[in-house]
């Protein structure tokens, strides 16, 4: 029965058991990781607030980041790495989660959402150390990334040498594997003789970059298979599909086995009886010859054994001794050479078994430098690739300037600052300097910028208008009908009359007074006297729209109060359009047109003290 281990932590790797040991196989959990969660800062988790886009790397890490409660935005697009990642994200957030095709890195970068990510914010949320290449591409993509790291994977025990000697005592054949992490916590401490042990055993791996980076710890690329992702139902098809390969292999070596020793044995048998036949054949014509000699022999030593008592008899006692002294010296020289020898082969032995300890101990020495060597090497690598750019720091920040002085672009500078809070994400000692980026993000968001077009259309409607207002006038009535008084008459005798009434008549060619009939209030105006009002009006409102282009706040105000004091004087108040024309003017005086807010980044000094 093959017996095979799973490695996954703590309370992941039950129903894969379960399904193995239905199979036919000895199934045995034995976790060699731990999972530790974090608590990251208030400046690590506000960008998942913002984000356009959620990646998360395993169950692990939805179930950490959920354990932090934090303000997230769920109409964020979500990503799974794996099958059970994007359940996962289901059971806690309610959201359906994107998810390759090929459940490791390279098929979730491989999506053509995540293709086309310029400009737009991603948090990555994973554990420390993990998918270092999502984190790469995305950025050389043109991301505004974030790292939220939420959990870490450490060893149960400091040294795997125990481990390897219990499972090798258990006849273990298959080793199941999830993650680079747990390849390190079992290659770390061993031994050669454990590492020739390990390179027999079958590995089971979730994808190809586990087993490339098993093939670095001198695994043979025959021992190792990989499944189709994490899942338990995955892990189970790889590790059942290639049980019965070698079931079929072993199948057919043991039938063509079988077959050669049965050729072997039949042709023995008919070589032996060729031979007993030709014996049979030969054994006949030599009897005599054997018994005559038999019987000479017998002659011979009954007469030797005659004279030979006879001499005996004479010579017992003084024979007798000197056999037995010789008998005791020979046995004590016998002693002490095997005494000899035992001493001799008790050192052999010490020497050897000195020599194995002294051997195995260079050897374990040697391999434990190697691999701090190697690790300091891979280190001092990773750290000379992701070393922070002081120049690089002091460009961003300097562009965020200009775009807030010079361009007035507030939203761009925000985009400037994030992008330089992203580059600092992956790098230690800067939580201070990133905490006062933060704050000017959040200060630039909060401005809310001028309503322009919309305060622009409104002013248009009220050009729109004024031709339907109604003038606080009445049109002059007819002239009333009177008689001419100082019509001449024809009468002779009365000359004195006609003499008045044509004097009357020349006063009344230079003062012309009028009568109409009824009482005017209003007051009363000519049709070019209106249309020198309405045009005014309109004239102010172009006036107000032509400063709220080029951001003048007080030549706005200055129009609009002109245009509400003409509307309100020569137009009749209790008309519907008159009424309508002054709320919007009042709402339009409400307006805070406030084009150049006072900012001051605090970033700016925190980036020239880092710098120094």
């Amino acid at each position: 029965m093959k017996h095979i281990l799973i490695t996954r932590p703590e309370g992941k790797g039950a129903a894969l058991a379960e399904q193995l040991e239905q199979a036919g196989y000895q199934a045995s959990l034995y976790p060699v990781l731990k999972i530790t969660y974090l608590t990251p800062t208030n400046v690590e988790l506000s960008p998942l607030v913002n984000a356009d886009k959620i990646i998360f790397v395993s169950q692990d890490a939805v179930h950490a980041l959920n354990a932090l409660k934090p303000a997230i935005n769920t109409k964020a697009q979500f990503y799974g790495v794996g099958q059970q990642t994007a359940d996962t994200i289901y059971e806690v957030f309610g959201v359906r989660a994107a998810l390759p095709k090929q459940h490791d890195s390279e098929g979730l970068l491989a999506l053509k959402s995540l293709a086309d990510v310029d400009g737009s914010n991603i948090v990555l949320v994973k554990g420390i150390g993990g998918r270092p290449e999502i984190a790469k591409t995305l950025k050389q993509r043109g991301a505004y990334l974030n790292n939220c790291v939420v959990y870490q994977r450490e060893p149960v025990e400091p040294s795997s040498a125990n481990w390897i000697d219990h499972w090798q005592s258990h006849n273990v054949n298959g080793i199941v594997i999830t993650s680079n992490a747990a390849v390190d916590a079992i290659f770390n401490t061993i031994s050669a003789a454990q590492l020739t042990w390990l390179q027999q055993c079958e590995f089971y791996v979730a994808s190809e970059r586990i087993g490339t980076y098993l093939q670095q710890q001198k695994i043979n690329s025959t021992h190792i298979h990989t499944a189709a992702g994490a899942s338990d139902h995955a892990m189970f098809t790889c590790i059942n599909q290639q049980g019965s390969k070698m079931s079929e292999q072993s199948a057919t070596s043991k039938v063509e086995k079988a077959a050669q020793p049965t050729a072997k044995n039949t042709s023995n048998t008919t070589k032996s009886d060729s031979v007993n036949a030709n014996n049979q054949t030969q054994s006949a014509p030599q009897k005599v010859s054997k018994v005559g000699s038999v019987a000479l022999v017998i002659s011979l030593l009954v007469a030797s054994g005659v004279g030979y008592e006879f001499y005996q008899k004479l010579n017992a006692s003084k024979v007798q001794n000197l056999a037995v002294n010789t008998l005791t010296e020979q046995n004590k020289m016998l002693q002490q050479e095997l005494q000899a020898l035992k001493s001799e082969q008790l050192s052999l032995q010490q020497a050897l078994l000195n020599s194995e300890e002294q051997i195995a101990m260079a050897l374990n020495e040697n391999s434990v430098k190697n691999q701090q060597a190697l690790k300091a090497a891979l280190q001092k690598v990773q750290q000379s690739g992701n070393t922070l750019n002081p120049q690089e720091v002091t460009s961003l920040q300097r562009m965020a300037e200009f775009k807030l002085w010079a361009e007035q672009d507030y939203p761009g500078t925000s985009a400037v600052l994030k992008r330089l809070d992203s580059l600092l994400s992956d790098h230690s000692g800067t939580l201070e300097l990133r905490q006062a980026i933060t704050q000017d993000i959040q200060t630039l968001d909060n401005i809310k910028p001028v309503a322009t077009e919309a305060i622009y259309l409104q002013l248009n409607s009220v050009i729109k208008r004024i031709d339907d207002l109604v003038f606080n006038a009445v049109n002059l009535p007819e002239e009333a009908s009177i008689s001419d008084e100082n019509a001449l008459s024809e009468d002779v005798s009365d000359w004195q009359q006609n003499i008045l009434n044509s004097w009357n008549k020349i006063v009344d060619s230079f003062i012309t007074i009028r009568h109409h009939e009824g009482v005017l209030i209003e007051p009363l105006l000519t049709d070019r006297e209106r249309h020198l009002i309405t045009q005014r009006i309109k004239l102010n409102i172009t006036q107000a729209q032509d400063a709220l282009m080029a951001k003048q706040a007080s030549i706005y105000f200055n129009a609009l109060n002109d245009t509400k004091r003409l509307v309100n004087e020569y137009f009749k108040q209790d008309d519907d359009a008159t009424k309508v024309v002054i709320q919007t003017l009042a709402n339009l005086e409400k307006e805070s047109l406030n084009f150049n807010p006072e900012v001051t980044l605090q970033s700016t000094q925190k980036v020239k003290e880092w710098a120094q």
